[in-house]
């Protein structure tokens, strides 16, 4: 079995370049493949390999201080879902251009999934307010499964998300409204952002979608999520969509 990890740490990295060839080093070394993203705002990752060198490179990356809080999410597959390393330098980890949307001055409050499984059961938060699930991810993604009920925006980059939010959020006023995405790294940026633009009842799911399927399940989820490689989208059970010869042709 092939051992997936997910994971994004938000932390000042004064030499992206310098932790990108490390990183890409002992991937290499280790047969993984994958997506590893470098910034001044931290690393973001996707990367697929035999369990014990894909930890081995975790472990790496932990050792170092500011890594050290790094939360990875794990699934597993039969093939081998990434077709090629990359391991690349960039502006922001996930583009969305908007200067009060800066996790490195801290986050956005957030809720645990276990906590939100229990307000969608009950319909709204534990103060009675109404819930409402944003959903922040591209149309294409969202055409693979959301929560029931969600909130989605027609758009193609995240980039376009505040602008498309606009006529919706007057009617969003008197509710609890829960962020979310794949796994948490857009809503690190968005829910700041609309924090600071006078949204102050939004909150962001812990962890996103894949951190809700690894503690809930699919509780109040309709659907898959999709992911970023040849697997295409995972069940609640982390299963895959796509798996073996077909996931290593399209990873």
């Amino acid at each position: 079995m092939i051992l997936n990890v997910a994971a994004y740490h938000f932390t000042a990295v004064d030499n992206p370049q310098a932790l990108a060839e490390e990183a890409r080093a002992r991937a290499v070394a280790a047969g993984l493949l994958g997506t590893v993203l470098v910034a001044g705002e931290g690393i973001n990752l996707f990367l697929a390999g035999a369990g014990k060198a894909v930890r081995t490179w975790v472990d790496w990356l932990r050792a170092e201080p500011r890594f050290a809080g790094l939360v990875v999410k794990e699934s597993y597959s039969r093939a081998q879902p990434f077709q090629r390393l990359k391991v690349k330098v960039k502006p922001e980890l996930i583009s969305f251009r908007r200067a009060d949307a800066s996790p490195l001055q801290g986050r956005a409050p957030t809720v645990a999934p276990a906590d939100l499984a229990r307000w969608i059961g009950q319909g709204c938060d534990d103060k009675g307010r109404r819930l409402v699930l944003l959903d922040t991810r591209n149309r294409e993604e969202v055409g693979h499964g959301s929560f029931v009920g969600a909130l989605t925006l027609p758009i193609d980059n995240f980039t376009e998300l505040p602008a498309a939010l606009v006529p919706h959020r007057d009617e969003l006023a008197d509710a609890t409204v829960v962020s979310f995405c794949t796994g948490g790294i857009r809503c690190e940026k968005a829910a700041l952002h609309l924090q600071a633009d006078g949204m102050d009842n939004l909150l962001q799911l812990d962890g996103g979608i894949l951190g809700y399927f690894e503690q809930v399940g699919g509780f109040g989820y309709d659907g898959r999520c999709f992911v970023f490689d040849g697997r295409v989208a995972l069940d609640p059970a982390l299963e895959p969509l796509v798996d073996g010869d077909e996931a290593m042709a399209t990873g």
